[in-house]
């Protein structure tokens, strides 16, 4: 590429504050020795299970389609794997959506996350610091998708909740709750 090219191209403000202020700060506060091992998000996946869309298909379309506007990339349906008659489910039946956002526009979706959706949860306290699954990755539920300003709610048919599991590259959970802690995200206290 050459040199306009690069001063052209599109770098979201979350990772530009990752690489200059985050990177040196938490190199020095986990004494890593290089700055590759300093800890770092890899993936984010967001999930909507939707059960009541053994009675109705459409439901799991319109949850795809906001979800889509939610992370800003289209939401690929997941269908049961196998006929559960207790549930009344078929094999191959539409029953959520997930998302997987990597590079920029996951820093975009979570830089929209931490700034914009969760100040707008009521009666919100904070995500709980013990959902750390021993490796550094983190997973949090969201209860509704009306605190994201992307939705209008006048043609939201009925709230939908999301699970949000953050892939993050460290060695220990430490590690990962002081990235996330730099980034801003709210843990309870």
């Amino acid at each position: 590429m050459s040199e306009t090219n690069l001063e052209k191209k599109y770098v979201p403000r979350l990772l530009t504050v990752y690489r200059e202020e985050i990177v040196p700060q938490l190199k020095d506060k986990l004494s890593c020795k290089n700055s590759l091992a300093v800890p770092r998000l890899i993936k984010i996946v967001v999930n909507m299970g939707v059960g009541e869309a053994t009675s109705d298909a459409k439901i799991v379309e319109k949850a795809a389609e906001e979800l889509g506007v939610i992370t800003g990339q289209k939401a690929r349906i997941c269908r049961s794997r196998k006929a559960i008659s207790n549930f009344k489910l078929r094999q191959g039946q539409a029953i959520g959506c997930c998302v997987t956002l990597r590079k920029n526009m996951m820093y975009e979706f979570l830089d929209r996350l931490i700034t914009v959706a969760i100040p707008r949860i009521r009666d919100f306290r904070g995500f709980p610091s013990k959902s750390f699954d021993g490796r550094g990755n983190y997973t949090f539920g969201l209860s509704e998708q009306g605190i994201f300003p992307e939705i209008n709610l006048d043609k939201v048919g009925r709230t939908q909740g999301m699970n949000i599991c953050m892939n993050i590259r460290a060695t220990d959970d430490q590690g990962a709750r002081e990235l996330l802690k730099s980034f801003g995200f709210p843990f309870r206290r």
